[in-house]
C-alpha cells in the first residue's frame, strides 16, 4: 500500500478529468468524491475505478459538459434527464438542488435518468446532513443481484444511504447496498488474487461460488449467476428483504424517472452501464428544533458507541463511524491506496501528460 496526500491525489484526479474535457467544476468536483471513498477506506468505489470512467468517457459513454434536461418539476421535486453526463457531479448538483427546495418548502426529492456510476451513495446523503436535513440517496446499478430462488441477475447492487446529524459534526450514516456486497468488492477481491467469502454469490446454476473472476465474467455476459441479496441464500437470514429492498430502489431511481432497470441495465467490457439516481433532503425542522434532535441523535450514537462489545471485538460502531474516523485519519496520514492502483493512475496521468 502507499499513502498519497489528499490534496495531491485531488489535484491528480482532477486534473486528469478537466484533460479529458469536462469543466473545473465537474473536474473537482468528481475528484473529490471519488478520493473521498479512499480516505473511508471504501476501495470498492474510490479512484481504482477512473480507469472505468477515463474508458466510458473515451468511447463516448460519459460525456463532459453536458446540461441535464429537465423533464418535470414542481416547487419540491424534479426529474431530470442526465443525458450521459458524469454521475458524480451531476449527482451533487442534483442533491444541491434538492437541498435549496427542502430550505424553501421543507422537503425535495429528485429522480434521474441516463445518468452514470454516481461513487459512494453517502456522500450525497451527508451533504444534507450537514444543512440540518435528513438526506437520502440511492441509484440502480447494472444487473448483479439474483432474487430470492432464482439463478440469473435481475436487479443492480442498488444501495441506499441515510444520513442525519448529531451536534459537533457527528453524524448517522448509513450507505449500504441491497446485495451482500459490491460489485467493487468483487473486483477488489479479483485485484487482490482472493477467493470470495462462501455466502455472496451463487453461479450460472445457482450453486455457491467463490471465484470472482468467473463471476464478473458470467453477469457481463449475462450467462446467470450473480450477488445474492442482503440475507444471503433463501428465506431464512432474510434474503427476500434484500430482494425487495433492491427493487424499491429501481422504482425510486428508474420508475419514477422514466429510465433503465431490472436485466436492462448492464455494464460494458469497458465501462459501467448507464444509470438512474434518487436523492431526497428534509428539513428537520419540520418535526422539531434541528438543535434539541441534534443532541437526542448524539446522546442515541454515544450509547450505541458505548456499549460492551463481545469478546472478539474492540469496539461497537453505529453507521458511518469507522469511515469517518477513517476520513480524519486520511487528513494527516494520506489516502491509502493499494499499489497496482497507484501504478493505474500514474500511466494514466503519463497519456494525459500531467505531472505526478
Amino acid at each position: 500500500m502507499v499513502f498519497i496526500p489528499r490534496n495531491e491525489l485531488e489535484r491528480l484526479c482532477s486534473g486528469i478529468f478537466y484533460s479529458l474535457g469536462f469543466s473545473e467544476e465537474e473536474a473537482g468536483d468528481s475528484a473529490r468524491i471519488l478520493v473521498a471513498a479512499d480516505a473511508r477506506g471504501i476501495r470498492s468505489h474510490g479512484v481504482a475505478r477512473i480507469k472505468r470512467y477515463v474508458d466510458g468517457i473515451r468511447a463516448g459513454f460519459i460525456k463532459p459538459r453536458i446540461e441535464p434536461e429537465t423533464i418535470r418539476e414542481t416547487p419540491i421535486s424534479l426529474v431530470l434527464d442526465g443525458r450521459g453526463a458524469m454521475g458524480l457531479s451531476l449527482s451533487k448538483r442534483a442533491m444541491e438542488k434538492v437541498m435549496s427546495k427542502a430550505e424553501t418548502n421543507g422537503v425535495g426529492v429528485c429522480s434521474i435518468r441516463n445518468s452514470n456510476h454516481f461513487g459512494i451513495a453517502a456522500y450525497y446523503a451527508e451533504m444534507a446532513a450537514k444543512r440540518d436535513m435528513i438526506g437520502i440517496s440511492m441509484t440502480n446499478t447494472a444487473a448483479l443481484g439474483v432474487p430470492t430462488f432464482a439463478r440469473k441477475a435481475v436487479f443492480g447492487t442498488n444501495p441506499i444511504a441515510f444520513a442525519a446529524p448529531g451536534l459537533d459534526g457527528q453524524m448517522f450514516s448509513l450507505d449500504m447496498a441491497t446485495t451482500t456486497v459490491t460489485r467493487g468488492k468483487i473486483e477488489v477481491y479479483q485485484r487482490e488474487g482472493k477467493k470470495l467469502p462462501p455466502l455472496w454469490a451463487v453461479d450460472t446454476k445457482g450453486r455457491i461460488t467463490t471465484d470472482p473472476v468467473s463471476l464478473l465474467d458470467d453477469t457481463l455476459h449475462r450467462r446467470g449467476g450473480g450477488l445474492l441479496p442482503l440475507g444471503g441464500e433463501g428465506e431464512i437470514a432474510g434474503g427476500y428483504k434484500g430482494y425487495g429492498l433492491a427493487v424499491m430502489v429501481d422504482i425510486l431511481t428508474a420508475l419514477c424517472s422514466g429510465g433503465t432497470f431490472g436485466a436492462d441495465v448492464q455494464d460494458s467490457e469497458i465501462t459501467a452501464a448507464r444509470v438512474c439516481h434518487f436523492f431526497m433532503a428534509l428539513r428537520i425542522d419540520l418535526f422539531r428544533p434541528p438543535e434539541d434532535f441534534k443532541q437526542d441523535m448524539s446522546h442515541m450514537l454515544n450509547a450505541l458507541s458505548a456499549l460492551p462489545p463481545v469478546e472478539a471485538a474492540e469496539r461497537v460502531y453505529y453507521a458511518g463511524l469507522k469511515e469517518h474516523e477513517a476520513d480524519k485519519r486520511a487528513d494527516t496520514e494520506g489516502v491509502r491506496l493499494e499499489d497496482g492502483v497507484w501504478e493505474t493512475l500514474k500511466g494514466i496521468a503519463g497519456e494525459l501528460h500531467i505531472k505526478v
